[in-house]
C-alpha cells in the first residue's frame, strides 16, 4: 500500500540510498520537529527586547511581515520536500534542483548556520534562568555585560552537552522528549496568551507607538523598523526541519510538506498573539528595561502575573529552550549524515556510520556539540554575543534557503520558455520522456511561478537586511559592524575552494550506504501538464 514502510524503503532506493535510519516518526513528530526548532517561547522571549529597543511597541508589525515572507519560502519547501523526501533537507533539495556545486555550498552554509544556531539557542537560557533565581547567575551579579556573556556561555555549554547525549541515544528518545516539549509549549503559550490578555492595560493604539525611534537618523522609522525585524526573522526559520528528518518519517512525501506548513503557521499565529498581548499588558512602555537583555518579555510576565506564576512560565520557557536546542541539534546531525553519506565531507565514513542498535549517527551528534560549544567558548567575553550570533546565523540560513528557491525559480522559467517554444512548433528533446508517474504529493500548480519568484525576492531582502552593518546589532567597531558580510564571504570562499579542489573528485554515495536494488524515484515532474517540471538539466528520475 502507498505510504507503507516497504514503499518508503523502495522510494528511498530510487534515489540510490538504502534505508538505515529508524523510520519511526509519524505526523505529529514530524510537525513537532519543525515547531520546536522555531520555538516561539525560545525566540520571542530571547529576542523581544531587541525588537522593542529598535522599533518601540510598533515593532509588532515586523512579525506579520516576516511571517508572510517566510510562508512563501515554506510553500516552495513543501513542494520540493514532497518531491525529494531525503535526509539533509536543503542540501538535497538544492542539489536536485540546481547543480552539484550549488548543493554542496548550500549544505556547507546551512551546516555552519545550524551549528551557530545551536550556540545561539543555548544562550537563550541567560534571558530566563537568572530571572527565575539569582542562583543561576553563577558569574558575578549580572550587572556587568561581560559577566552576563560569561554566564550565558556556561549555561549554554551545559545545555549543549545534554542535547548531545539525547541525540546520540537515538531518534526515538529525541522524538519522545520533543513531542512532550511541543505539547507543553503549545499549552503554555495558549495559557500565557489568555492570562496576559486578561491583564491588558491599554488598547491596540500602543501598536502604532514608535517612541521616537529613528528620529533624526537616515531612513527615519523605516530604518528602525527594518532593524526591529531581526527579532521576527530570528524566530521564524527552521521550519524545514520536518523535511530534514524525512528518512525517519513514514510516508514523508505526504507528511513532510504538511508538517513544514503547519509548524510555521502554528508558530506564526501563536507568536503574533503572544507579542500582541505582551505589549498590551506591559506595565510601563517607557521603562528602559523593556529594551534590555535582562528585561523584555520575561520581565513583563513576572511583573504582570506576579513572581510565583511568572516564575512557573519562565521555567516552561527554559524547557522550551532545551527542546528547541534538541531539535536544532537533531537537524544538524541529519545534515552532516546526508553530506557524509555522499562523501562530501572530510572523515565521511566515520560521520556517516549508523550504529546498529539505535540506528543513529552518533559521531555527527558529538561533533556538532563540540563545535557549538567551541563557538561559545571563543566568544566568552563578547557582550554582544547573542545579537551577533543570531544575526549571522540568520544571514546564513536565508542564504541557504535562497539557494533552493532560486534554482527552483530558474527551473520554472526555463520550463516556461521551453513550453512557449513547443507551442511555436520548435522541437525540444527534453520533453520526449513525457509525464512522470507520481505518488500523492504537494504541488503549487499554476501558483508555483509567482510564489517561487516572491519567495526568492523575499530571501534576498532578508539576507541584505540581516547583514546590514547596524551598530545596534554588531556594535560600533568599524570592522565588527561587517561581521555578517565578512563571515559569509569567508565561509563561501572556503566551501567553494574545498569542493572545487577536493570535494567534486570524491563526491558519490559511499558503497556501504548505496541501495542494492535500484527503483524508479520521483522528482519534481507533474502528472498534470499544466504544472511545472523543475528537474534540472540532466537530472534523471
Amino acid at each position: 500500500m502507498p505510504g507503507s514502510a516497504s514503499d518508503d524503503v523502495r522510494d528511498l532506493a530510487g534515489f540510490g540510498y538504502k534505508q538505515e535510519l529508524d523510520r519511526s516518526l509519524g505526523s505529529f513528530s514530524s510537525f513537532a520537529a519543525g515547531f520546536s526548532y522555531i520555538s516561539i517561547l525560545t525566540g520571542v522571549f530571547q529576542m523581544f527586547y531587541l525588537g522593542y529597543a529598535s522599533g518601540g511597541p510598533a515593532f509588532f508589525w515586523t512579525w506579520p511581515m516576516v511571517f508572510l515572507g517566510q510562508f512563501l519560502v515554506a510553500l516552495c519547501f513543501a513542494e520540493v520536500a514532497s518531491a525529494y523526501p531525503l535526509s539533509g533537507g536543503v542540501y538535497q533539495w538544492s542539489k536536485k534542483v540546481g547543480t552539484p556545486l550549488g548543493g554542496w555550498l548550500t549544505g556547507w552554509i546551512y551546516l555552519a548556520c545550524s551549528i551557530l544556531s545551536l550556540a545561539a539557542v543555548a544562550l537563550a537560557l541567560q534571558n530566563t534562568m537568572p530571572q527565575i533565581s539569582a542562583w543561576f547567575q553563577v558569574v558575578g551579579d549580572g550587572s556587568n555585560p561581560v559577566d552576563q556573556a560569561k554566564n550565558a556561555v556556561l549555561l549554554g555549554c551545559t545545555l549543549i552537552a545534554l542535547t548531545t547525549i539525547i541525540n546520540a541515544v537515538g531518534v526515538r528518545l529525541m522524538a519522545v522528549v520533543n513531542n512532550v516539549g511541543v505539547c507543553a509549549e503549545l499549552a503554555g503559550v495558549i495559557l500565557l496568551i489568555v492570562l496576559l490578555g486578561l491583564n491588558a492595560t491599554r488598547g491596540p493604539a500602543i501598536l502604532l507607538e514608535t517612541q521616537g525611534r529613528g528620529e533624526g537618523q537616515p531612513g527615519g522609522y523605516f530604518a528602525a523598523f527594518l532593524a526591529a525585524a531581526v527579532m521576527a526573522s530570528y524566530v521564524l526559520y527552521g521550519f524545514d526541519t520536518a523535511g530534514t528528518l524525512a528518512e525517519e518519517t513514514s510516508d514523508p512525501r505526504r507528511r513532510a510538506p504538511r508538517a513544514i506548513l503547519r509548524a510555521l503557521a502554528a508558530a506564526g499565529i501563536a507568536g503574533g498573539l503572544l507579542i500582541l498581548v505582551g505589549l498590551l499588558a506591559m506595565p510601563n512602555p517607557a521603562d528602559p528595561a523593556m529594551g534590555q537583555v535582562s528585561g523584555g518579555l520575561p520581565m513583563v510576565v513576572k511583573s504582570v502575573l506576579g513572581p510565583k506564576v511568572g516564575t512557573v512560565f519562565l521555567i516552561e520557557v527554559v524547557f522550551a529552550v532545551a527542546v528547541c536546542a534538541l531539535a536544532v541539534h537533531a537537524g544538524t546531525v541529519r545534515l552532516i549524515f546526508a553530506m557524509a553519506r555522499d562523501n562530501s565531507l572530510p572523515f565521511a565514513e566515520s560521520l556517516a556510520r549508523v550504529t546498529g542498535e539505535t540506528r543513529t549517527p552518533i559521531a555527527p551528534a558529538i561533533v556538532t556539540g563540540l563545535l557549538a560549544s567551541a563557538i561559545l567558548l571563543v566568544n566568552v567575553n563578547a557582550p554582544r554575543i547573542i545579537e551577533r550570533l543570531c544575526s549571522v546565523a540568520l544571514v546564513w540560513a536565508n542564504l541557504a534557503y535562497l539557494m533552493v528557491t532560486l534554482p527552483m525559480l530558474l527551473g520554472r522559467l526555463r520550463d516556461r520558455r521551453r513550453r512557449v517554444e513547443d507551442d511555436a512548433g520548435l522541437e525540444d528533446e527534453a520533453d520526449e520522456a513525457g509525464p512522470i508517474p507520481t505518488r500523492e504529493r504537494f504541488s503549487l500548480g499554476r501558483w508555483g511561478l509567482p510564489v517561487n519568484a516572491a519567495a526568492s525576492a523575499w530571501g534576498l531582502f532578508v539576507i541584505v537586511n540581516m547583514g546590514w552593518p547596524r551598530p545596534e546589532i554588531y556594535g560600533d567597531d568599524p570592522v565588527g559592524r561587517y561581521t555578517a558580510l565578512l563571515a559569509t564571504l569567508a565561509l563561501t570562499a572556503v566551501g567553494a575552494t574545498y569542493y572545487l579542489a577536493v570535494g567534486r573528485l570524491r563526491a558519490g554515495v559511499l558503497p556501504e550506504h548505496a541501495a542494492h536494488v535500484e527503483a524508479p524515484s520521483v522528482g519534481l515532474g507533474f502528472d498534470d501538464p499544466s504544472m511545472i517540471d523543475l528537474l534540472a538539466p540532466g537530472e534523471s528520475s
